[in-house]
């Protein structure tokens, strides 16, 4: 299973879904996890995103390349998203999981980990035996 992180240095989930340029992409196993890569939408922030928010279709298109660009994705940890985006999401059957504050990618990928090895919600089990 892949989880992509929303970020801005590649070390902590730090960015909103829609203005984030990277994402950092690990593989999820029953045994533990691996650094895959990082998918770069933009240096920086995605202002190509940012810059066509209320422009209707010009904007739904460039969010719904980035939600493509991660649909191998069963999770994504980020700061926030807006609903149409994470409605976006779900329909591709790819959880986003909120941070309530900036925290290390690491801490996140701890944390996902504990709960797939003791007692993962639903969801989560559902998603690692796709």
């Amino acid at each position: 299973m892949k989880v992509a992180f929303a970020t801005t240095d590649g070390k902590n989930v730090d960015e909103h879904f829609g203005r984030c340029g990277m994402f950092a992409v690990y593989d999820f196993t029953s045994e533990g996890y691996n650094f895959v890569e990082m998918r770069k939408f933009a240096e920086g922030r995605d202002t190509e995103i940012e810059e066509t928010k209320g422009k209707g279709e010009i904007h739904e298109d460039r969010v719904r390349k980035k939600v493509d660009a991660l649909e191998d994705c069963r999770i994504i940890c980020l700061t926030d998203i807006g609903g149409p985006s994470a409605a976006r999401l779900a329909g591709k059957g790819i959880m986003p999981v909120k941070v309530k504050e900036p925290v290390p990618i690491e801490d996140e990928l701890r944390k996902l980990f504990e709960s797939l090895v003791t007692s993962p919600p639903p969801w989560l089990k559902k998603a690692m035996e796709e």
